[in-house]
């Protein structure tokens, strides 16, 4: 591999995780900055469906906290739904959720080796529940999703999709040996990926 090539190689990978990830005695930073690398998470509800009614379900969902690039994600998980979709559904009986987002995703824990299970591949477990954004947030919520989901825009628009986000009440974060590190929302929201 040439000097050059090299070089944009690994431009190419700091521009994927926009800067060096945050030390583990930084959790709120770290919490911020893995949800803003992920383009998609693993959102559980609780099921309304027959035979599953009260037992966990989980489904993988597109989202987005702002565009790309290093400091401009806002911290609150976008996400764009549609009532035909069956987590949809148990959300609108009730809108308890909780969303998970892992580095595995990214190219970091694969640069490193690290299995996905591995602490070290940090991963963000959010409690909460699905809102709809109102208005005044949906242009945000938009920009945010479309920016790095531009397949959305061209989505079945009789499928009535629409704008919601995670409400963040409780944050564990594991991204170092020793267990589940705690995060207020207040700590999360007041500190830059």
């Amino acid at each position: 591999m040439s000097g050059l090539a090299l070089l944009c190689a690994v431009a190419a990978l700091l521009l994927a995780l926009g800067r060096a990830i945050p030390p583990p005695e930084e959790a709120a930073r770290m919490a911020r900055f893995v949800l803003h690398n992920c383009d998609w998470g693993a959102l559980a509800t609780l099921s309304t469906q027959e035979g599953l009614r009260g037992r966990p379900f989980v489904n993988i969902f597109s989202l987005s906290d702002g565009p790309p690039g290093p400091f401009s994600g806002s911290g609150v998980p976008y996400l764009y739904l549609t009532d035909m979709e069956i987590s949809v559904q148990d959300l609108e009986i009730n809108s308890s959720a909780s969303l998970t987002v892992s580095l595995a995703q990214t190219p970091y824990c694969k640069k490193h080796k690290y299995d996905p299970q591995n602490p070290l591949c940090a991963h963000i477990i959010f409690c909460g529940s699905i809102v709809k954004v109102n208005d005044s947030e949906a242009d945000l919520a938009k920009k945010a999703l479309f920016s790095r989901h531009p397949e959305m825009e061209s989505w079945p628009k009789d499928h009535n999709w629409f704008f919601a986000k995670f409400n963040i009440t409780n944050i564990w974060v594991l991204d170092y040996f020793g267990g589940l590190k705690i995060v207020t929302p207040e700590e999360y929201y007041s500190v830059k990926p």
